[in-house]
């Protein structure tokens, strides 16, 4: 059996329950996955977002503290967080109609 994604240092039960409803199931998929495309699984199957959130996810994959994220790279991970959820967040759009989209029923919209 594989890992939990809570094996992961800083992400605790929630975040994996978070990660199950994206289809992560465990700690090695989320490695595979990285932090990128995890965060924006996490925003297409109804996450909302929170930058603290992605960069504790960041982090944890790289096996730092969830706060040792700080300066430049702060910065440069916020950009990286804004492009992700501008990619992969509807806040227009149901939950209903984000799980249509993620199985390719209805377009996103724009």
């Amino acid at each position: 059996m594989s890992d939990p994604v809570s094996s992961i240092r800083n992400l605790g039960p929630a975040y994996e329950e978070s990660c199950k409803r994206a289809g992560i199931y465990s700690a090695q998929e989320l490695r595979d996955l990285g932090a990128d495309e995890a965060y924006g699984r996490l925003l297409q199957s109804g996450s909302k977002p929170h930058f603290i959130g992605y960069y504790v996810l960041v982090m944890a994959l790289q096996g730092r503290p969830w706060n040792d994220c700080k300066g430049e790279e702060k910065k440069a991970l916020r950009k990286r967080f804004d492009a992700i959820v501008a990619a992969s967040y509807d806040k227009g759009r149901s939950e209903f109609e984000a799980a249509l989209d993620a199985i390719g029923v209805i377009e996103k919209r724009r």
